[in-house]
């Protein structure tokens, strides 16, 4: 059996493309479709930590043999995390100058 081994920067890039492409598909700008898609964001991020921390429990059981699958789980669910963590920083600071507008 033969697997091909994806290198990190190439399972980032994918991934990355991936929401990009699901982000610019909705061209609502309302906050309810801001805030879904935050939602769905958060909802994919528990689905990937979820999936990495299967094939942890997988690999750590002797259930597989494939270090190459749980390093993508793993790469995956922290480049969603970080990704998660990037938005909600400038989330927050998109607030922060709105409160700082004099009026």
């Amino acid at each position: 059996m033969t697997t091909t081994v994806q290198s990190v920067n190439q399972i980032g890039s994918e991934y990355l493309t991936q929401v990009l492409e699901r982000s610019t598909k909705k061209s609502d700008t309302s906050f309810e479709a801001i805030f879904q898609s935050a939602i769905d964001m958060i909802k994919e991020t528990n689905d990937l930590s979820s999936a990495a921390e299967a094939e942890e429990l997988k690999m750590a059981l002797g259930y597989s043999d494939n270090a190459n699958d749980l390093m993508t789980a793993l790469t995956k669910s922290e480049l969603a995390v970080q990704y998660t963590v990037a938005v909600k920083n400038k989330v927050l600071e998109a607030y922060r100058e709105i409160m700082n507008i004099q009026v």
